[in-house]
């Protein structure tokens, strides 16, 4: 699949295909995103679990068996209590209205029991599968041994985690080449809409990328400067390309080795990149800090850029409002904490306010939208992966779309 490809949903087998073949009385393994946010053992944002209760609700009314398989955190590999899907059980059986059963283990005794006794209907959750080293393994012998062991408790599977989708793994990849295999609904839905976007999208187009580094988003720079109208840089991200224009950014992030990448980025698209011009500073990232704030080229030495200012929200603001279609993924500033929070706020108001087609791409951009009591419905779309949303727009083959195509 390159970037410029529309995913085709008639080369893979769906949800709606297995319903119409028949689950009344079957196990279905689906492989769901419930990687939430958790303060303790309180979920603070459950949008990952809304997100995958349609595909599980259908399949459950239908009278399948539905295991549910997913992850939180990153266990390295061992159970941790600190990252078990307890509270994700919980929740998950709030939101249908009936108990959800959480095998203590990935597919060890309590997995296997789980899957023989649940009753027609019901739904089950399988421990957090990231607690099997082979999960997230290199080798592809210990993922297929897993996988085998994933597919001993189920007669079919169903991927609806677009979160992971980007990941070779053994619960998202692999046991997708041992059991029959669909895509879930909420797959399906957020590969149409990225597809839109690396089609023929309505202009203008404007992305709006903010963020800790560079380096983490600089193969999608590169992907989509020739294909946007601008684009729009907030966040930690902003001050290395400010860096480059030759400013001082005092003591903000900076990638030091990205500087000269994005100099050239700036001399070939200039026309494009609309950076910020003011900043919002403290000299500590901290709820209670003395903030200023200042034009972009005028950071003092022991001073930290934490937010875009109030003018560059106004000028990113124009550029949304006459936009057609608008990405956006990460935050302008540390929206976490109140004095760093009016960026985000602002660009998120204008994406809002305004009449285009509108995608958030996932990650911190969708905690921000719900943590600062914007509407969703606000938006186009909501995406629930933002490294499977980046990857795919940079033109990349997702491991867990292509298996489903036989590839």
């Amino acid at each position: 699949m390159n970037s410029t490809a529309r995913f085709d949903a008639s080369a893979v087998k769906t949800v709606d295909d297995l319903l119409k073949e028949g689950v009344a009385g079957r196990r279905v393994l689906v492989r769901s995103d419930l990687n939430v946010p958790l303060d303790g053992a309180t979920i603070t944002d459950d949008g990952r679990v809304r997100a995958a209760l349609p595909t599980i609700r259908r399949l459950a009314e239908a009278g399948a068996k539905v295991i549910v398989a997913a992850h939180l955190g990153r266990p390295k590999g061992t159970p941790d209590p600190e990252f078990s899907l307890r509270p994700v059980a919980d929740r998950l059986g709030e939101l249908l209205g009936a108990e959800v059963r959480l095998a203590g283990d990935v597919v060890g005794p309590e997995a296997k029991s789980l899957a023989a006794l649940l009753a027609d209907g019901s739904v089950g959750l399988l421990e957090n599968v990231r607690f099997d080293p082979r999960e997230t393994s290199k080798n592809d012998a210990e993922r297929a041994e897993l996988a085998a062991e994933f597919a001993s408790l189920a007669e079919a599977f169903v991927s609806d985690g677009f979160g992971v989708v980007h990941r070779k793994q053994a619960s998202v990849y692999d046991v997708a080449r041992v059991l029959p295999a669909y895509a879930g609904g909420l797959v399906l839905a957020e590969l149409a809409v990225l597809t839109r976007l690396t089609g023929d999208p309505a202009r203008p187009y404007v992305v709006v990328l903010g963020g800790s580094k560079v380096s983490d988003k600089l193969a999608v720079i590169e992907a989509l400067l020739p294909k946007v109208d601008k684009l729009l840089i907030g966040g930690g991200m902003a001050f290395t390309f400010l860096a480059a224009q030759g400013h001082d950014v005092g003591g903000s992030l900076l990638e030091t080795d990205f500087v000269a990448t994005a100099g050239k980025l700036l001399d070939e698209h200039g026309d494009k990149i609309v950076l910020p011009v003011d900043v919002v500073i403290a000299e500590a990232l901290a709820a209670d800090v003395e903030v200023r704030t200042v034009p972009a080229n005028a950071i003092p030495a022991s001073w930290k850029g934490l937010d875009i200012g109030p003018r560059t929200v106004e000028l990113f603001a124009g550029a949304i409002a006459g936009a057609k279609t608008v990405f956006w993924n990460g935050p302008a500033g540390v929206f976490e904490l109140a004095p760093f929070a009016a960026g985000t706020r602002g660009v998120a108001q204008a994406i809002v306010d305004g009449d285009a087609y509108s995608v958030v791409g996932g990650g911190d951009s969708a905690a921000a939208v719900r943590l600062l009591g914007l509407p969703e419905d606000g938006f186009s779309h909501i995406s629930t992966g933002g490294g499977a949303s980046l990857e795919f727009l940079e033109g990349k083959e997702l491991p867990g779309v292509a298996v489903l195509a036989g590839r």
